[in-house]
């Protein structure tokens, strides 16, 4: 068994850390969060209201009309625990007349959609709020490409993408995120009944481990076999990483120039601060 434990006081110095100063360098001081109700959206939440004071967190709900009625009193919980100030914006007015004129969406259409119109509404806030938008996808999942791109992938910062699914779950206990939310099966709750590990066809805890051993520790697909790993399993993991990646980047710019952005133009990031 792979040890994933982390050291959750260092953690939490470093990512409330981060927060603060990835928003203030910029100019800002407050931050945005579309609060699922899930462990992810609520550890951000916890770790945003750390680093700026619960004064100057927004946290949106964003419920449709078929999401779970324990994902936004989950994030309730979340708003009451921190004092953070809240929001409730539906988004079934929203997505039903697109779903209209296109009935034979399926499923991963339409979450695509409620995804992206959340994204919407958070950037709305943004602007409404001066506070920039905290992204809440962790490592496992944007490893996989389980995101939707200009949806929920989307955000100025994010905290939680350098932790596993598993490290969420621990860090999460350790910073009082209530149990009732980490031990719940993740779901986007993009539809009824959906969780994360029934769409993957396997646990966070299982590809945690075959994704530390591939992203870290470096391993070859025929080393994570030698380990132990069924190859069927390495095999599609390996590939939903590889097909995923353009997920991960910004859109590539075909060059003409010699200063191309991107490739040859790479200001420091904290170039004037």
């Amino acid at each position: 068994m792979i040890d994933l434990t982390l050291n959750t006081d260092l953690a939490r110095t470093i990512l409330t850390g981060f927060v603060h100063s990835e928003i203030s360098r910029v100019g800002f001081a407050r931050a945005v969060i579309g609060l699922s109700g899930g462990v992810d959206s609520a550890l951000s939440c916890y770790l945003a209201a750390e680093a700026l004071g619960p004064q100057n967190v927004l946290a949106v709900r964003m419920p449709y009309k078929s999401s779970a009625q324990d994902s936004v009193e989950h994030a309730q919980l979340v708003i009451d625990a921190l004092g953070v100030q809240s929001l409730t914006v539906p988004i079934t007015e929203m997505a039903d007349p697109l779903f209209e004129r296109f009935p034979e969406a399926n499923p991963v259409r339409r979450g695509n959609v409620m995804a992206r119109l959340r994204m919407i509404v958070l950037y709305d806030q943004s602007e409404a709020f001066r506070g920039l938008v905290v992204g809440t996808g962790n490592k496992t999942e944007i490893l996989l490409g389980y995101t939707t791109l200009y949806g929920d992938a989307a955000c100025a910062l994010n905290p939680l993408g350098d932790l596993y699914k598993t490290q969420v779950r621990q860090l999460s206990r350790a910073i009082g995120v209530p149990e009732a939310i980490v031990a719940k099966p993740p779901s986007a709750d993009l539809w009824l009944g959906q969780t994360d590990e029934g769409e993957l066809g396997f646990t966070y805890a299982e590809v945690d481990q075959l994704l530390y051993l591939l992203i870290d520790q470096r391993y070859s697909p025929e080393e994570c076999v030698a380990a132990g790993f069924a190859e069927k399993f390495v095999a599609a993991v390996v590939e939903r990483v590889r097909r995923n990646h353009f997920k991960r980047v910004l859109p590539p710019i075909a060059k003409l120039s010699n200063r191309t952005v991107g490739y040859d133009f790479l200001y420091l990031r904290d170039w004037g601060t």
